[in-house]
């Protein structure tokens, strides 16, 4: 995968080239059709997804709790909190991803797995802050 495709998400927009040529090449470019399943709830996490282009929703326990567009990320919080998905997430386009296995994430420089734990971060105060929110 190109490097600069890799930086273009706003997780990794920091990396230095040096870590963005590393992690692109185990980074893996996927096509994602409309209505396909990406994360099921319960599975055991093994990998982060990085939307490029396209649409999908977070389904919990059959309801809609979140909409992720280009630059969101997919996840992140199974595989670094090590535990199972927490929803279903389910594209609602055609989509493009990359995806970086366990593997890949514990080569990431300790800024770049600061800045997804702060996303994480984030999502959990905003649980908090509106339920009917809750990523």
């Amino acid at each position: 995968m190109d490097p600069n495709r890799l930086t273009a998400l706003p997780i990794f927009s920091h990396l230095s080239p040096e870590e963005a040529k590393r992690l692109a090449a185990f980074a893996t470019e996927t096509s994602v059709a409309e209505g396909q399943i990406l994360m099921k709830q319960g599975d055991y996490s093994t990998e982060l997804i990085g939307i490029e282009e396209g649409t999908a929703d977070v389904i919990r326990d059959g309801r809609k709790i979140a909409s992720l567009k280009e630059g969101d990320l997919i996840g992140e919080m199974g595989l670094l909190e090590h535990a199972p998905r927490n929803a279903d997430v389910i594209a609602t386009s055609p989509m493009r991803v990359l995806k970086l296995t366990h593997w890949e994430v514990r080569r990431m420089s300790a800024e770049t797995v600061d800045r997804i734990k702060q996303i994480i971060e984030e999502r959990s105060k905003a649980r908090v802050a509106d339920p009917a929110h809750d990523e």
